[in-house]
């Protein structure tokens, strides 16, 4: 896990054969096992696991992806990709690291200087917000 150390706790964990319906909000790590069909927010760090299931955005500082994600990652500090994720949706991050078999399908901003960064995410968020709009 290049972004998080380990010796850190996290506070909120769903486990293995879990299933949630419905946006979650943390403040805090979060690390997830189970299967999610909404939004995860955190302020801190993500990490899905491997038998992870994620259908909805993903908001965090940093985030850690071995499972599959079907929605958008947008994590400022960086973005791991494991060998086993599948991400099916946009990426948008300061740094970004994929191993060998990711499949990543979708937009990618991945920008260290913090203007060149911030000037792309609000042209990627206005451009998205028109295209939303368009039937």
């Amino acid at each position: 896990m290049a972004f998080a150390s380990d010796t850190i706790s996290i506070n909120t964990v769903i486990g293995s054969g879990s299933s949630i319906s419905g946006d979650i909000r943390v403040n805090g790590r979060l690390r997830i096992d189970g299967d999610i069909d909404g939004n995860l927010e955190t302020t801190s760090n993500i990490y899905v696991g491997e038998a992870s299931r994620i259908h909805g955005n993903i908001v965090a500082l940093s985030a850690v992806i071995e499972g599959i994600v079907i929605g958008n990652i947008t994590a400022p500090k960086g973005i791991t990709l494991l060998s086993s994720s599948a991400v099916i949706g946009d990426v948008t991050t300061k740094r970004l690291q994929v191993e060998e078999n990711v499949i990543l399908h979708g937009h990618c901003i991945s920008l260290k200087n913090e203007d060149d960064y911030n000037r792309a995410t609000n042209e990627y968020l206005e451009k998205s917000a028109i295209r939303s709009k368009v039937v």
